[in-house]
């Protein structure tokens, strides 16, 4: 049995999903989001996800990461946010010894869905089914993290 963890990075709101494979099949263990508010410092942002992640990391123990990258973005104020949070996240993962590997957008979409340019809506839908869960797991950074986490089962004989 593996245990996966999945990460959305973002200075406002950072998605995290825990999945277990066993047996080719999916399990959904955790999942959640580390919102920050805006009106706060950045390093108080930053080291709020930091302890987020840190504390779920201890209580799930997870073996590997699955960690969306930073897309292209024609704004370079809204990702440089992204890319600090990502920094954070990635030095979690190696002070804790988690291997992680960094997949785009477009990766996971085709890995979830078989199209990199997939809807949103239909990565939801498919992280849903591919959990069994009842609902559509919420807020989208949770969901994005799941299946980044998933995506991360399926490629992650590519990187290792």
């Amino acid at each position: 049995m593996n245990t996966i963890i999945g990460i959305d990075p973002g200075l406002a709101k950072t998605g995290y999903g825990i999945i277990r494979k066993h047996r080719g099949s999916f399990e959904c263990i955790k999942y959640g989001v580390f919102t920050t508010l805006s009106r706060c410092p950045s390093g108080e942002r930053l080291s709020a996800i930091y302890d987020g992640l840190k504390k779920v990391i201890q209580d799930y123990k997870p073996d590997e990461a699955g960690i969306e990258s930073l897309y292209f973005a024609r704004n370079i104020s809204s990702a440089l946010p992204v890319a600090q949070a990502r920094g954070v996240v990635l030095l979690v993962m190696f002070q804790c010894g988690i291997p992680a590997c960094e997949y785009p957008p477009q990766e996971i979409k085709q890995a979830i869905v078989g199209n990199g340019r997939a809807e949103k809506s239909q990565v939801q839908e498919l992280v849903r089914m591919l959990l069994g869960m009842k609902d559509i797991p919420q807020p989208d950074h949770a969901a994005d993290a799941l299946a980044a986490a998933i995506c991360h089962t399926h490629m992650k004989g590519r990187y290792y």
